[in-house]
C-alpha cells in the first residue's frame, strides 16, 4: 500500500497528458507487443528479453479517444514502452514484470475513468483540488523517505570498523548446552474407582451421565501447588550441582530426561545443544550465559515458565568481514530513525476540538515466556 496513493496521483497526471495530447497510433500493427508478452515468464521476476522498441505501443485502447471525430477503428488510444516504463520506474524502480502487467492494466482502467471523470467536471470540485493537495505532501513525504534511507546507506568503512569496536561483544558466537526444569512438578489426580458398566439408553445411564457432569476432576490446593513449584526448584538446583561436577553432551541429555521425568513430562526430551547463539539471539535474563568460559556452568536462571541453565562448550568471535553487512544495516536503520525523529513530537492538539487524549490500552498480560529459541542469523 506504500505506493498507493503515487500509483493513483502519476496513473491520474498520465492520463491529463493523453487527453491534452493524445497519442498518435503508431504505424506498428498490435501483434508487435506480442513477442514481448510470450517472454514474460509468469512465475519469474526477471526482466524479459526486451525486442520492442521505445516508440512500439505496449497497451493498446480500443474505441477509446479523445478526439471524437475519429470512429470505428481510427478511435483508439496507445500508450508506448517509453511511456509505461516511465511511470513504472517512478512508482518502482526495477519493476518485475508480473507487476509491469499489473501496472498497464490498472493504466488502462484509470485513463479510462480519469477521462470521463474530466468529462463530468469533477476536477472543478473544491474538494478535488484539496485532495490532490494532500496527495502531493503524501508524496513528497515519502520521496524524503526514500532520500534519507538512500542517505543512511552511505556509510564509510571506518564507521563500520568503529562499530564493531565498540560491541565487539554482540558479535560474540557461543556453542552452549542448556537444560531446562519445569516451573511446577505435575500433580496426577486421584483415579476413580472403576464402575460397573450400564446399559446405554437406561435410566441407569442417565444418572450416570449426571453424576458425571456434577462431579468435577478434583482440582490441586493451593498447597499442592506451592509444594510442587518448591520440588521442582530444588530439583533445578540439585541437576545444575551434578552438572558442574563436570561431563559431556550425553551427561545433559541425561539431565534433562531426568528433569522431565521428576516433572511429570512425558514424550522425548528437548534438545539440550545451542548452536552459534549470539546475546541477541537469548533472552533478555538468559544474556549472562555469554560470559562463561568454556567448560563453566551458569547458576540457575528462574524465568516465570520454568528454570534453567547453561554450559558453555566454546566462544569465538565473528571476524569485522564476516559480520559487516549485519553492521551496516544496524548504522543505517539508527541513523535514518535518528533522521526522522526531527519530523515526529511537538505537536499540540486542541482538546476543545478533538477531544481528551485517550489512554493507550494496557497491553496484555504475556502468556508465558516460551522455550528461548536460537537463531543463528539474527535479525
Amino acid at each position: 500500500m506504500r505506493y498507493q496513493c503515487l500509483v493513483c496521483l502519476l496513473l491520474a497526471s498520465l492520463a491529463y497528458g493523453q487527453t491534452a495530447q493524445p497519442t498518435t497510433p503508431s504505424a506498428t500493427p498490435p501483434t508487435a507487443a506480442a513477442p514481448a508478452e510470450q517472454s514474460t515468464p509468469a512465475a519469474t521476476d526477471k526482466a524479459p528479453e526486451v525486442k520492442v522498441a521505445p516508440d512500439d505501443p505496449v497497451i493498446t485502447l480500443k474505441g477509446f479517444c479523445v478526439d471524437v471525430t475519429q470512429q470505428g477503428d481510427a478511435c483508439k488510444t496507445v500508450v508506448t514502452r517509453a511511456q509505461l516504463e516511465k511511470v513504472a520506474e517512478a512508482l518502482q524502480p526495477g519493476m518485475p514484470p508480473a507487476l509491469r502487467r499489473q501496472l498497464a492494466t490498472r493504466y488502462a482502467q484509470v485513463l479510462r475513468m480519469s477521462t470521463a471523470a474530466e468529462k463530468r467536471g469533477l476536477d472543478k470540485l473544491p474538494a478535488f483540488e484539496e485532495k490532490m493537495h494532500y496527495a502531493r505532501m503524501q508524496i513528497l513525504s515519502q520521496e524524503l523517505s526514500s532520500a534519507l534511507q538512500a542517505d543512511s546507506q552511505k556509510i564509510a568503512d571506518d564507521d563500520v570498523a568503529d562499530y564493531y569496536k565498540k560491541n565487539e561483544a554482540s558479535y560474540e558466537q557461543a556453542n552452549l548446552l542448556r537444560i531446562f526444569v519445569p516451573k511446577s512438578k505435575q500433580i496426577a489426580n486421584p483415579v476413580a474407582k472403576p464402575k460397573p458398566p450400564v446399559k446405554p439408553g437406561t435410566k441407569a445411564a442417565a444418572k450416570a451421565d449426571e453424576d458425571e457432569d456434577e462431579k468435577a476432576a478434583p482440582q490441586p490446593t493451593e498447597a499442592e501447588k506451592k509444594a510442587a513449584e518448591e520440588a521442582m526448584t530444588k530439583l533445578a538446583d540439585k541437576l545444575r550441582e551434578r552438572a558442574a561436577k563436570g561431563g559431556d553432551a550425553e551427561d545433559f541429555d541425561k539431565l534433562q530426561k531426568d528433569a522431565f521425568a521428576a516433572g511429570g513430562i512425558t514424550g522425548n526430551a528437548i534438545n539440550t545443544k545451542v548452536e552459534k547463539a549470539r546475546r541477541s539471539t537469548l533472552p533478555p535474563s538468559h544474556q549472562a550465559v555469554m560470559d562463561l568460559k568454556p567448560g563453566e556452568v551458569s547458576e540457575v536462571i528462574n524465568d516465570p515458565n520454568g528454570h534453567y541453565f547453561y554450559k558453555m562448550v566454546s566462544k569465538e568471535t565473528l571476524s569485522l568481514e564476516s559480520v559487516t553487512p549485519e553492521i551496516r544495516k544496524a548504522i543505517s536503520s539508527q541513523r535514518y530513525r535518528e533522521s526522522m525523529q526531527s519530523f515526529q513530537g511537538n505537536v499540540e492538539l486542541n482538546d476543545a476540538y478533538f477531544g481528551p487524549t485517550r489512554n493507550p490500552g494496557v497491553p496484555p498480560p504475556p502468556r508465558g515466556v516460551r522455550m528461548p529459541e536460537h537463531h543463528a542469523d539474527p535479525d
